[in-house]
């Protein structure tokens, strides 16, 4: 399919740009053409205004009315000049009598007055100079008078090779380079369409792994949900027949319940980064006091924290002595941001890092006030941000696995959670969402998720959020 696409891509620019070089090279080849019929009509018109003031006017017998011109005195100097240019002179009488040329054969063309210049085919007969296929001139008939008595007729020719010669090898070289633009822009549109290609291919593979993890993801609670039922039926049926007890009864629909919540938790998830990838998610941010923000996840994992005998903490780093400014100081922790989506964000940082800490671990949570051009965690920032680092000494990561950490169902080997002290129960929650909702909030906000893990010793996720956004 994508192969498909892309030959119609490289297709349709090779199309259009030779379309487009079509008409630019007639363009170019009608402007040269034109210019050289130009030069050519203009040169022929110097040679008329040259040989006009050469030519010798004589009075008939004394008759001051009449006039006519000295043929041999006027033209016997020009023979050769004009023959060099490879221009023809005919001279005729007033009544269209040839009297004088510098051709071999005559042209036989009628007389006619033509200031402009035409272009004219001389085909002279089987014994002709020119052949069958004739003899193409650019001529211009100049009409010469005296008063009003018209002395004769002058004719100048020249040689039309001299526009087809050019025209032809212009035209030809027109063709060769457009033959090799069109090549070229072919291979070049065969590698854009590629590169065009590359960013959707990417994407369609994202959405089949991810159409294949959600269908994968929604069939377990569905088929056990599907079971239960079933099992609940057959119990109700059996109770209509006998006197029993209906702790069984109770049981399966507790189980319906629990993985009605867990399928309706991971559909929420999808449609969470559904509405983040097609951007339609409101953004409506306002001022949000990330101190207080986190004190109030931090309270709300508590309770877990002690039921697994995990010491959670919360440090705020305090702000410089040199900052005196009271309103600095009272906004001091304070960003633009979505408070639901921050409290989502760190509540899964948080329940992570708690997941997969054994019992008499620490989870510690910082947040610090970024200033100025300063390097923390590989992350350089330049203008005023919130840093929220969120370490612990769990199991930690594999090197192999931070890569994919973010993708969305990717989960690292269960084994982890058993490491950490975790029931069966806990593994059968997750739903690999976490930590690709927990970026998609943070690139919402502007900002940058990174992670460091050693494995054994534990993990530290860093936070960093811009306080003011960029529109």
């Amino acid at each position: 399919m994508f192969q498909a696409t892309r030959r119609r891509l490289a297709i349709w620019y090779t199309a259009v740009t030779a379309v487009l070089l079509l008409l630019f090279a007639s363009g170019v080849y009608l402007y040269v053409r034109s210019t050289l019929i130009e030069r050519i009509d203009d040169t022929l018109n110097h040679v008329v205004e040259i040989v006009e003031r050469s030519l010798v006017i004589e009075p008939v017998n004394s008759d001051v009315d009449q006039f006519r011109i000295n043929v041999e005195a006027s033209f016997r100097n020009n023979a050769d000049t004009v023959e060099d240019d490879h221009i023809d002179l005919e001279w005729f009488s007033p009544t269209g009598e040839l009297l004088w040329s510098t051709l071999s054969e005559p042209l036989n063309i009628p007389i006619h007055a033509n200031r402009t210049g035409e272009t004219v085919r001389v085909i002279k007969g089987e014994k002709g100079t020119w052949g069958d296929s004739g003899l193409l001139l650019r001529q211009i008939t100049q009409r010469v008078q005296m008063g009003r008595q018209v002395l004769g007729y002058l004719r100048v020719s020249h040689p039309w090779f001299e526009v087809t010669k050019p025209s032809r090898q212009f035209m030809l070289d027109l063709a060769i380079g457009i033959w090799l633009m069109v090549l070229s822009v072919a291979a070049s549109g065969w590698f854009l369409s590629g590169k065009a290609m590359e960013p959707v291919g990417e994407s369609y593979q994202r959405l089949k792994q991810f159409t294949a993890d959600a269908s994968h993801e929604l069939r377990s609670p569905i088929a056990l949900i599907q079971t239960n039922v079933q099992v609940a039926l057959a119990d109700l049926e059996w109770r209509e027949t006998q006197t029993t007890t209906s702790l069984n009864y109770r049981q399966q629909l507790k189980v319906v319940e629990r993985l009605t919540q867990r399928l309706g938790k991971l559909v929420n998830d999808l449609l969470f980064l559904a509405r983040q990838d097609s951007g339609i998610s409101k953004d409506v941010f306002s001022p949000c006091p990330l101190d207080a923000l986190l004190m109030e996840v931090v309270e709300e994992q508590q309770l877990l924290a002690t039921e697994k005998e995990i010491t959670l903490t919360l440090d705020l780093v305090d702000p410089p002595a040199s900052e005196t400014s009271p309103e600095l100081l009272e906004n001091w922790f304070t960003l633009l941001g979505k408070w639901d989506e921050l409290v989502r964000l760190f509540t899964n940082l948080i329940s992570n890092a708690l997941q997969y800490t054994p019992p008499g671990g620490r989870v510690n949570v910082e947040l610090a006030h970024l200033e100025g051009n300063n390097r923390v965690s590989r992350i350089r920032y330049t203008t005023s941000q919130l840093q929220i680092k969120v370490s612990d000494t769990g199991v930690g990561i594999p090197a192999e696995a931070l890569p994919r950490l973010f993708d969305r169902f990717y989960r690292v080997d269960p084994a982890r959670s058993h490491s950490a002290g975790n029931t069966a129960k806990d593994n059968t929650t997750g739903s690999g969402l976490g930590l690709a909702i927990a970026q998609a909030i943070v690139e919402h906000h502007q900002g940058q998720i990174q992670v460091e893990s050693t494995l054994g010793k534990g993990t530290t996720f860093f936070v960093t959020l811009p306080i003011t956004l960029e529109y």
